[in-house]
């Protein structure tokens, strides 16, 4: 089993709307937030259409094949989750905690590749708070308009949010986010919203948002670069320790050396191949650990990412 190729689960949010069509997922609805592209987790996971294994969950053969992946504890959880995202509406106000304040296995850091943006779009990233009392108190008196952080955003856009970063998606946003494995969001602020299936507010986690919350925020500093292999340009968004994550712009054959014991991919533009494979937009795979060498061909943009190695050179972390 050299590839497993995935099955998105598909999550249908308030927020959400009809975008996710274009990355040919099977939308039955004009609300559809979701696509939880390669997901191991117990709200959501991804299936497997290939192979022997075919029909079976990402999270069974993680647990019942660990050797197909590098070989890993019985009692340790996949680290990371690809979800594409359609903010037709504005996010919650959120934040994560990190991995010592998780109560899930993980923390929450991730990450947005921009992949579609209204002209006017933007996100909440940050905030002005200088202090902790300064930010209890603006949220206290939800003075949000001074307190949140705006970026007028585009198509091609990458950001690293790490866990305790003030953020969301704005309306108007189609979005590549590539995180660590963890379903835990507190929320500041919702827009008092009305759940038109509850006919109430969304619950908010105030008082948990302001514990795990960053004060001051600071931007992350990425470590990025560009390099060519073949005929792909390969541009290094980030290197964190949680994950690493290449953007592969592929322009005819190429071929790689595996980083890790096992990487993701997910094609966010064009079509072509994987060793002998057929692959399009929005196609979602994963190489294990028997592959050494791989080649792509054909015209398409792919993300690619895998766990961070313990030995890597620290100043090519994100600071």
């Amino acid at each position: 089993m050299t590839i497993l190729h995935l099955k998105a689960e598909l999550h249908d949010k308030m927020w959400g709307g009809s975008a996710l069509k274009q990355y040919n997922y099977p939308i039955k609805n004009n609300h559809t937030g979701e696509a939880w592209a390669i997901a191991a987790h117990k709200n959501g996971r991804s299936i497997i259409t290939n192979g022997q294994f075919e029909g079976q969950g990402l999270d069974d053969i993680w647990k019942k094949q660990p050797e197909l992946f590098g070989g890993h504890e019985n009692n340790e959880s996949f680290p990371l989750l690809v979800k594409i995202l359609d903010a037709h509406e504005n996010l919650s106000i959120q934040v994560h905690p990190n991995d010592k304040q998780s109560h899930e296995k993980f923390g929450k850091t991730e990450s947005w590749y921009i992949l579609d943006a209204k002209s006017d779009s933007k996100i909440y990233y940050g905030h002005h708070a200088k202090t902790r009392q300064e930010l209890e108190k603006m949220v206290e008196q939800k003075d949000w308009q001074q307190l949140l952080r705006t970026i007028p955003v585009q198509s091609g856009d990458f950001f690293y949010v790490p866990s305790g970063t003030f953020h969301a998606l704005g309306a108007g946003i189609v979005a590549l986010e590539i995180q660590q494995s963890s379903d835990t969001t507190y929320r500041f602020y919702d827009f008092d919203r009305v759940d038109v299936h509850t006919g109430e507010k969304r619950p908010l986690q105030i008082k948990e948002a302001l514990a795990v919350t960053t004060v001051p925020h600071t931007d992350p500093i990425l470590v990025q670069n560009t390099t060519i292999n073949d005929q792909t340009v390969i541009e290094q968004l980030v290197v964190s320790r949680q994950f690493t994550i290449d953007k592969l712009l592929v322009r005819g054959l190429s071929v790689f050396k595996k980083i890790n014991h096992y990487e993701l991919f997910t094609v966010i533009a064009g079509k072509g191949e994987i060793n002998d494979d057929k692959i399009k937009k929005g196609d979602s795979f994963i190489l294990l650990d028997d592959v050494k060498k791989y080649q792509l061909n054909g015209d398409m943009t792919i993300m690619r990412s895998f766990v961070t190695s313990k030995n890597l050179n620290q100043n090519l972390l994100v600071r």
